[in-house]
């Protein structure tokens, strides 16, 4: 049995597929408390859900697109029968994980999103680094970036690593602490190989709004 917190649908507020319709299925747990996180109400509690029962949920969505996010879906082992399950049913099937756990064993046809944790999460000693062995063309790096210290972190992690030339690379400034135009200047003074990015589901809805 699968912790969910919830399944909706909604539009596809971050990665390289904003904009697009999107089931999301959030997983209820989390071993990370990072200093901005906006999802904490997934840390506790959810609803327990057979496999089967949240494929048929998504199913009825009727949208092909699904990611399975958290708190952090990879702490639940059964995150992978339902990665299997989907795809066998021939959805287009994201990730979103924190980057603490390993990835080693998700399903090359998954689209992994990691999100490296920078220094101004509390977190950036948490990163599981082996996790960029496993990355595919496909799959994305975000960066969250809290101020200019976390900039030139991810900076110099994205070129010490070539993340460019291994996934999409997603730089994301933490909604309401960083001006979007700052991040944007800084990335066009260095010319880095990046995709900016915005929550664009906080700028449909409030940023306190759940379940979209």
């Amino acid at each position: 049995m699968l912790e969910v917190t919830e399944i909706y649908k909604s539009i596809q507020g971050e990665s390289s597929h904003t904009g697009l319709p999107c089931v999301f299925v959030r997983l209820t747990g989390c071993n990370l408390r990072c200093v901005w996180c906006d999802t904490a109400h997934a840390f506790h509690g959810g609803k327990k859900m057979s496999v089967r029962d949240v494929v048929e949920k998504v199913q009825s969505f009727g949208i092909r697109l699904v990611e399975i996010t958290g708190g952090e879906p990879l702490l639940q082992k059964e995150v992978f029968t339902l990665m299997d399950a989907l795809l066998r049913e021939n959805f287009r099937v994201m990730l979103e994980t924190g980057g603490s756990l390993s990835v080693a064993d998700v399903p090359s046809p998954v689209i992994k999103i990691i999100d490296l944790k920078c220094p101004g999460s509390g977190e950036a000693d948490k990163n599981h680094w082996g996790n960029l062995n496993h990355l595919s063309p496909v799959d994305e790096i975000k960066f969250v970036i809290a101020d200019r210290a976390d900039y030139e972190w991810s900076r110099s992690v994205l070129k010490k690593h070539e993340l460019h030339k291994k996934s999409h690379v997603l730089f994301s400034p933490v909604f309401d602490k960083l001006h979007l135009k700052d991040l944007t200047e800084w990335i066009l003074e260095d010319n880095l190989p990046v995709r900016l990015q915005t929550q664009l589901h906080k700028q449909i809805w409030s940023k306190e709004t759940t379940g979209v």
